[in-house]
């Protein structure tokens, strides 16, 4: 009810003399009723929540296994052949790099096989998007790699061991250690190769617990926070650590894998220190894996169009170099380092171990954050670029259960992979069964083929890991175009990646958050705040700075502020407002205290009429304006602070004979302006649903005040 006799009020102008002007015309609104009654609220919801009826459940379970609303529809005859071809490819390409991100991530060849098999299956039955490839992530990888060498030197092992000649996690269950600190004898669990997946798992879980919840919770809108530009600098800086921790094995250098704060650096430091050890068999090797997979990779892309399926020609890298590496006996002639026993079949499951959560909890939030928001980012473009649509939250359940389930079988955390995914998107892919034929491919070749791969140079495998990082490191090339889009979005890329790039990825994520929100909070605090002019024959007002031939109302400044008003920039507000109108309400006044105080003494002393009237004219020199208006339409919204400073503005332009009006003010504004008790009885600071209705008010009340002293 006070909102709608404010805005009447508005309307209708001062109602005394509303006969005799008819400059303004009426406008009545009535606001809707908004019920605020939170016992029915949370009696509604629970309601909803807790009702069960055979169609909800039904539509409750389809929706929470989504194959079983899709497989039923499958179309053999029309998507068969497009799934098939784009599964095995994938599935091709997907072998060497879960055995060379396997290194990366700090574990044995093995279980990246075992990852890239189970993530593919669970997401089939849970996914939503039809093409996204759900498997191993360089970037998350290398997070990964990290806490697992920061827990494996804090049990006592040796961060680079020597090739195990034993199948890991086969027999070691009473092996004993020295530990690291006092160096006693301290029995584990099991060898080094077991207690590493177990990190590497239970981080896992602890990651797809995080993205379970987030889920449930359904605060997908977390992810809005990761901007395009952070997450870009984030997986660039990612991939400097990335190349950085592989240089090693191009080389055939035995150094300790750094971890922490500068670990680039420290790497690179040591890198330059042992140098001279490096293995000429490995250079060679690395050097020439780079002349066939770079030129291949690039004809790839060139010709992807004309292409009906990628060349494998990381396959062909892998198997010509385990058959060069095998027959010329490299290890024992050169002391080459290979993979190992890979072992057929699957290891029987294993749950986490649950006494390493208080250490890993931390860690396992960042990697849940990087995993649901590329692979939510990704589902929404390729589902938007072939007309379907996908369900955010039903996305961070896929790949949660993705990473849950499998951390009870060996594996290590997944997301989403662009690479990858065009792979699967320009092969023909058009359902989630593409994701089923790749699982079964790693599972032939678990079963199968993986023992073959022992003599596989482990620099074959950093080669493939480096070369597959030129996605993101051609982002340079983009900054150009970046930087003529949005100098802040480049910004914020540029310290995003820097830090994470030279501190460390944790860190360098959070610092893009915090980087990325404060430049939010700057651009509000010091926005753009121009005067408007009147664009002839129309009722339009738009910036005097930019744009030309407007025309301004005399006695009338018209000011907008193009940011919401709160307590970061209220004096930002006051300051500007004072600077584009060219009057400080609260100098005038003093000017006038101080003038009408000098002047009894003035006369008491008898200085002269003459120095009298100076300063009486200085104080009643006109201010060129008698209505300001401000355009409120840029202002999302007021707190405490921005209607105190409202107040304030308006009051000390009142006591000075300058009204101010404010026009096109949002219904939350309006709202907030009526709580705050903004309007008082008898004002004449009125609303205005527009700035040119502001300016007629304006313009008729003055007419009407001259016309009423004349006479």
């Amino acid at each position: 009810v006070t909102e709608t006799n404010n805005v009447r009020a508005v309307t209708e102008g001062v109602e005394g003399d509303d006969a005799k002007c008819s400059f303004h015309h009426r406008m009545f609104l009535e606001p809707q009723e908004k019920k605020r009654s939170v016992k029915a609220l949370v009696i509604k919801q629970a309601k909803k929540t807790c009702s069960c009826t055979p169609s909800k459940f039904k539509d409750c379970v389809f929706g929470f296994f989504p194959i079983l609303q899709w497989l039923p529809k499958y179309k053999l005859r029309e998507d068969l052949l497009g799934d098939l071809m784009s599964g095995v490819i994938v599935g091709v390409l997907l072998v060497p790099q879960s055995i060379a991100y396997s290194l990366l991530a700090g574990v044995e060849p093995i279980y990246g096989l075992y990852t890239s098999f189970f993530a593919s299956l669970i997401y089939c039955i849970f996914g939503t998007s039809r093409h996204i490839s759900v498997s191993i992530f360089g970037v998350t990888c290398l997070m990964m790699g990290q806490v697992v060498d920061r827990e494996m030197e804090r049990a006592g092992y040796d961060l680079e061991p020597a090739v195990l000649s034993v199948p890991p996690g086969a027999a070691a269950h009473v092996n004993t250690s020295l530990s690291p600190a006092n160096g006693t004898r301290q029995e584990l669990l099991c060898d080094r190769s077991c207690h590493a997946i177990t990190v590497a798992a239970t981080v896992t879980f602890l990651s797809g617990v995080y993205q379970v919840a987030m889920g449930f919770f359904q605060v997908g809108f977390v992810s809005v926070y990761l901007s395009d530009s952070l997450l870009s600098g984030f997986v660039t800086g990612a991939s400097f650590t990335v190349l950085t921790s592989q240089v090693k094995y191009l080389l055939g250098l035995d150094i300790p894998r750094s971890g922490g704060v500068g670990s680039l650096i420290v790497t690179w430091i040591n890198i330059f220190k042992n140098i001279h050890k490096t293995n000429i068999c490995d250079l060679i090797t690395s050097f020439l894996c780079f002349l066939v997979l770079i030129p291949t990779k690039e004809l790839n892309e060139r010709f992807k169009s004309k292409l009906k399926a990628p060349i494998p020609v990381e396959l062909v890298v892998v198997v010509a170099a385990t058959l060069a590496s095998h027959f010329g006996k490299l290890k024992e002639t050169y002391g080459s380092s290979v993979s190992g026993h890979i072992p057929t079949g699957f290891l029987p499951p294993r749950p986490p171990d649950w006494t390493l959560i208080p250490y890993v909890a931390l860690d396992a939030v960042a990697i849940a954050i990087i995993g649901f928001a590329i692979t939510v980012s990704l589902s929404e473009m390729f589902a938007k670029k072939h007309g379907y649509s996908v369900r955010a939250n039903q996305e961070m359940y896929a790949i949660g259960f993705c990473n849950i389930i499998p951390s009870f079988f060996h594996c290590f955390t997944t997301s989403a992979a662009l690479a990858k995914t065009l792979v699967k998107e320009s092969t023909g892919c058009r359902t989630q069964v593409s994701g089923l034929v790749t699982s079964l491919v790693i599972l032939l070749v678990l079963l199968v083929i993986a023992p073959l791969f022992y003599s596989l140079q482990k620099c074959v495998l950093a080669v493939i890991t480096i070369v597959n990082l030129r996605g993101a490191l051609r982002k340079f090339r983009d900054l150009p175009k970046m930087w003529h889009l949005s100098r802040v979005d480049t910004v914020i890329w540029g310290v995003t990646m820097a830090a994470t790039a030279l501190i460390s990825t944790e860190i360098g994520l959070l610092v893009g958050v915090c980087f990325s929100m404060l430049c939010v909070i700057f651009r509000t605090q010091r926005p753009e705040a121009p005067l408007l002019g009147w664009v002839a024959e129309s009722e339009t007002y738009e910036s005097l700075s930019a744009y030309k031939n407007l025309q301004t109302k005399p006695g009338i400044v018209v000011f907008r502020f193009e940011a919401p008003l709160y307590y970061i920039n209220k004096e930002c507000f006051r300051s500007t407002l004072y600077k584009q109108t060219g009057v400080n309400p609260v100098w005038v006044k003093a000017a006038k205290k101080k003038a009408a105080k000098r002047m009894p003494r003035e006369k008491e002393v008898g200085s002269g009429d003459n120095q009298t009237n100076i300063s009486m004219d200085f104080v009643s020199e006109p201010l060129g304006f008698h209505t300001i208006v401000i355009d409120c339409c840029a202002v999302q919204f007021l707190d405490t602070a921005g209607i105190h400073t409202l107040k304030e503005v308006c009051k000390d332009y009142r006591d000075i004979d300058v009204q101010v009006l404010l026009a096109q003010c949002n219904p939350s504004v309006r709202s907030s302006l009526i709580r705050g008790e903004f309007f008082k009885e008898g004002e004449d600071h009125l609303l205005f649903h527009s700035v040119h209705q502001a300016v007629d008010f304006a313009l008729g009340t003055q007419g009407h005040s001259g016309t009423s002293t004349s006479k």
